[in-house]
């Protein structure tokens, strides 16, 4: 998760339907804090690809599609990439239900090779995923992925030499509002994650620890804005959202190079940062 990203996959705010008045009608239904405002979201994604490329990354955009809602457009969570290709998952929200299969499609068009596809009573978000290292994927288990979710994602790649660890998520919210791990955690380089350490399990905490990693701690005043939600790009280099000024000093402080967009309309006001606008494919160390 933190290599240097050399391919990335994102949904447009026009793909997935954000100019559509029946789809912008869903937003209370979806969880969303307002109506959305089409132009500003498209003018923050477009921001937010600009970085991307900057950065030296091939993005390529997932064609529109009639089983899209505005949730299509936080394209990191129907599927999970591997070093064997991609899994496509089974969402736990139930108006996702149609995107992992959309991704299925526009990988192999791509060449992008498919691992496997979750199947009932097994679902998971790529959300709650978060690799360690290449062969430690810690799988948070909340109310959208379960324990026949990561049973599955063992059965997938344990033969691949690949342990699959569960983590306990909080209630927060509860169901109705999206508590992603990568809500709580983001890795910065190999041995450094940011953390929102009051809402972490003990055991996350604990099993961090014990295998070295450094925190640092964003500012818990912009928690809300999903100031823990932070896009390494490799190298040093991080993608994160300008609304959270203090976080991002911390980060530059620490010796990052915390790039920004601002992500008011396309990522705060539906709960999604930006890894989850992104859908990493292919990274180098």
């Amino acid at each position: 998760m933190v290599g240097t990203l050399r391919r990335v996959m994102v949904c447009t705010p026009h793909a997935a339907g954000w100019a559509r008045a029946e789809h912008v009608a869903e937003w209370k239904k979806l969880g969303y804090g307002h109506a959305p405002n089409f132009a500003l979201a498209q003018e923050q994604h477009d921001a937010m690809r600009r970085e991307l490329e900057a950065a030296g990354a091939e993005v390529m955009a997932l064609p529109p599609s009639e089983e899209f809602t505005l949730d299509a457009v936080y394209a990191h969570d129907p599927s999970l990439m591997t070093d064997w290709g991609a899994i496509c998952l089974r969402m736990g929200k139930a108006e996702r239900n149609g995107e992992p299969a959309a991704h299925a499609a526009f990988y192999r068009t791509q060449g992008v090779p498919v691992l496997g596809e979750m199947t009932a009573p097994g679902m998971a978000e790529a959300g709650d995923m978060v690799w360690l290292d290449g062969k430690t994927l810690l799988v948070g288990r909340g109310y959208r992925t379960n324990t026949a979710g990561i049973e599955q994602l063992r059965g997938l790649l344990g033969p691949k030499g690949v342990e699959v660890i569960a983590a306990p998520l909080p209630h927060g919210g509860g169901p109705a509002l999206c508590l992603h791990l990568m809500s709580l955690m983001s890795m910065l380089d190999e041995k450094t994650v940011l953390v929102d350490l009051e809402w972490l399990a003990v055991d996350t905490v604990e099993l961090l620890r014990e295998r070295g990693f450094r925190f640092i701690e964003i500012d818990a005043a912009e928690r809300t804005t999903l100031a823990c939600n932070v896009l390494s790009l490799g190298k040093g280099r991080l993608l994160a959202l300008a609304e959270n000024a203090m976080t991002n000093a911390r980060l530059r402080a620490a010796g990052f190079d915390a790039r920004t967009f601002p992500g008011s309309e396309v990522a705060i006001n539906g709960g999604g940062g930006p890894t989850c606008l992104t859908r990493p494919i292919l990274r180098r160390v």
